[in-house]
């Protein structure tokens, strides 16, 4: 098949013709056309090569041999639904399971989970669906993001964990107050539409305790962080320490590699009370042959290449080079992040940490000019935010960095020049 069908020109005037205009498109001013990719690399139509900085769905690299050959190979033997008995979804199951903590047992597999926008009862609970759109339900209730960079309690706290656990508290108690119950606990194990926030160790275990003891559960959303992303731990809600567990983890998007596979992993009590309601669960595509073949081939690659190594070592360096440049710009306010999940913090004042939107759009668009692909996250959209393939390399880590360091110097020089014409207009 042909890598290109259509001119780019005419690719976008169908795409605008045939396509939801809710359906966005990566910088979309002037957007790129992809036609293959490999590893960390994408490339247009003409050949040139971006280095891909966004795709965490494409976990272990874009179209990884290994992946495509156990989708092929399944293909062509068998893909039909989970009612008929198949070695696929229990081993793959039991693969999952190793890597979990042991009360976490059973699994539940769909073919791609739904996300915040799809759904009114999920829009329900993402606060930034709902503050755009239908705003806050009454029986939702929200907790601070505990943020130590710019919110409430922060690095100076002496137990941010605490504090924040405590807001949930609060939280609680004002359910209660009010005659209701609470049901369950979401949260990010790594907060990424928040701003790449790195939950305070310790606070997660907090939040448990409170929320079980007012008859909740605590859902742990692994959908952007899990799969050895973080490096030091397959998932990230392990960060919080060993004697922490989710009652209930939700899992996605790097599970596949691009191919549409998700799961909700809990516990047998839970699982108990789901099957009592009477009524089968079904998933025309979830828990299929030939999607637990690819999710089996992922976790193989991530073991056998040492993926969770290169995050933490490749990850690490990207840190310490963004670091270092804090030292050099003012705009920078924060760097933070673990493993190749890492957040670069725009602002316009240091002192006050005024997210530096605008700036960081700019940083965006400079890096695509030099065939670098990333984005930005957070409320203010101030978070230059780095979520790579896991192969991503030193190579590229060093790349990354020089051209941002080359980019904000350019855009400090431009801004001094027009404070020097301002002030002589001014004379």
């Amino acid at each position: 098949m042909a890598l290109e069908m259509f001119r780019k020109e005419e690719t976008l005037a169908m795409r605008k013709k045939l396509i939801g205009q809710s359906c966005r498109l990566f910088y979309s001013d002037d957007p790129v056309k992809i036609v293959r990719a490999r590893g960390q690399y994408l490339y247009d139509e003409n050949g040139k090569r971006y280095l891909d900085c966004i795709s965490n769905v494409q976990h272990v690299g874009h179209c990884h041999p290994s992946i495509t050959q156990a989708a092929t190979t399944q293909m062509e033997l068998l893909n039909a639904n989970s009612r008929f008995l198949h070695d696929n979804i229990v081993q793959y199951a039991d693969r999952l399971a190793a890597t979990l903590p042991d009360k976490l047992r059973v699994f539940y597999f769909v073919n791609s989970g739904a996300y915040h926008g799809h759904l009114t009862s999920l829009i329900d609970i993402s606060p930034y669906k709902f503050q755009k759109l239908t705003g806050q339900k009454e029986w939702v209730h929200v907790a601070p993001i505990p943020d130590t960079y710019r919110g409430v309690f922060r690095e100076d706290h002496p137990n941010p964990a605490q504090a924040y656990a405590d807001t949930v508290k609060d939280v609680i108690d004002k359910v209660h107050q009010k005659g209701r119950k609470v049901s369950a606990f979401f949260a990010e194990s790594l907060p990424s539409v928040g701003g790449q926030i790195l939950l305070p160790k310790g606070y997660s275990t907090k939040v448990a305790e409170y929320v079980r003891s007012a008859g909740g559960v605590f859902v742990a959303d692994e959908v952007q962080t899990g799969f050895g992303r973080v490096g030091s731990h397959f998932w990230a809600f392990q960060l919080q320490g060993d004697d922490f567990s989710p009652d209930i983890v939700t899992m996605g998007k790097p599970m596949g590699n691009g191919h549409p596979l998700a799961c909700v992993a809990t516990t047998a009590e839970i699982a108990g009370a789901f099957t009592a309601n009477g009524v089968e669960y079904f998933n025309t595509f979830g828990g299929n042959p030939v999607s637990c073949a690819i999710g089996l081939a992922v976790l193989d690659v991530i073991e056998k290449e040492d993926l969770r190594g290169n995050s933490s070592r490749v990850g690490g360096h990207l840190l310490d080079r963004l670091t270092q440049l804090q030292t050099k710009h003012p705009i920078i306010g924060d760097v933070r992040g673990v493993g190749l999940f890492v957040g670069l913090d725009m602002v316009t004042d240091k002192e006050q940490r005024t997210p530096a939107t605008d700036a960081a759009a700019q940083v965006v668009r400079r890096l695509k000019e030099e065939c670098i692909c990333v984005s930005t996250d957070g409320p203010w959209e101030n978070i230059v935010k780095f979520k790579p393939p896991m192969c991503f390399s030193m190579e590229d880590a060093d790349l990354v960095a020089d051209r941002i360091h080359h980019i904000l110097t350019d855009m400090e020089s431009s801004h001094q020049k027009l404070d020097k014409r301002f002030n002589c207009i001014r004379q």
